[in-house]
């Protein structure tokens, strides 16, 4: 059994915030929290496509001050830590 997954990495870089880099969620899906996984890279590949394709050919999106960059695809280990902090 494998104990990874895969995730899409949302990436962007610029001079106000600075990179800034996290896993993408699916916010059309309600009943889910947390960051979208898939159980093969394909999945991923394909959900990535399906969403973010458009900032392949949006150069204003790629420039300032944006600064947004094609997600990528990564492997994502999942850890449960239960320690509070507040």
């Amino acid at each position: 059994m494998k104990n990874y997954y895969w995730g899409v990495l949302w990436r962007a870089d610029n001079k106000l915030d600075g990179y800034r880099e996290h896993l993408c969620w699916d916010w059309m899906d309600h009943g889910r929290t947390g960051p979208k996984l898939f159980r093969t890279r394909q999945e991923a590949r394909v959900w990535r496509q399906d969403r973010y394709n458009y900032i392949r050919i949006r150069e204003d999106l790629r420039a300032e001050p944006h600064g947004w960059k094609f997600p990528a695809i990564v492997k994502v280990f999942p850890r449960y830590d239960y320690a509070v902090t507040r």
